[in-house]
């Protein structure tokens, strides 16, 4: 008659085999250190915009952020549905290895918050320059900022601190839209 412990020695070897097929197909490692950062995708962020501000019907704006942060993404979605609209998104990575993004769009801010952020609400607010940003702060969630600039709404998000945010927030309040 078998037992659990007849079950327990047939399964050794196969989890041995896997762990060793797994190994030589890379797909995990056994290194002491931890993970390593791997390399930063090179992202023209000038470029994007400019083409984003050729095709939106809306103003883009390239705000001057630190030198130090590095654009490695960006991407162009379109919300559906009432208040919907395109999007322009571009991140970040912060001198603290921090990622924020920013999103521009015309959509309406109910219509952007829902399609970025779900249901979550808002839950004050931050005045950076002259301009007001509503703020969308929850335990176990990303914190995000959106303001309405006239024809267009932008959302900041991202696992930045507040001084992150207020970097940003200032930087965008600061730029001009670009000329189509």
């Amino acid at each position: 008659m078998n037992d659990y412990r007849d079950l327990f020695w047939s399964l050794i070897p196969l989890v041995l085999l896997a762990v060793v097929f797994a190994g030589l197909a890379s797909q995990c490692s056994f290194a002491a250190n931890g993970p390593t950062q791997g390399q930063i995708p090179h992202f023209d962020v000038r470029a994007a915009l400019t083409a984003d501000a050729r095709t939106l019907p809306f103003p883009i704006r390239h705000p001057v952020v630190p030198a130090e942060w590095t654009p490695n993404s960006g991407s162009r979605e379109s919300i559906g549905g009432t208040g919907g609209g395109p999007v322009s998104t571009v991140g970040y990575l912060t001198e603290q290895g921090t990622y924020m993004r920013f999103t521009q769009s015309s959509a309406t801010e109910e219509a952007l918050s829902r399609f970025e952020l779900g249901s979550r609400y808002a839950s004050g607010t931050e005045k950076i320059a002259a301009q007001q940003w509503t703020v969308y702060a929850e335990p176990g969630a990303e914190t995000a900022w959106i303001a309405d600039f006239g024809r267009s709404r932008v959302l900041i998000t991202g696992a930045g601190d507040q001084a992150a945010f207020t970097t940003l927030a200032t930087a965008i309040t600061a730029a001009e839209p670009l000329r189509p």
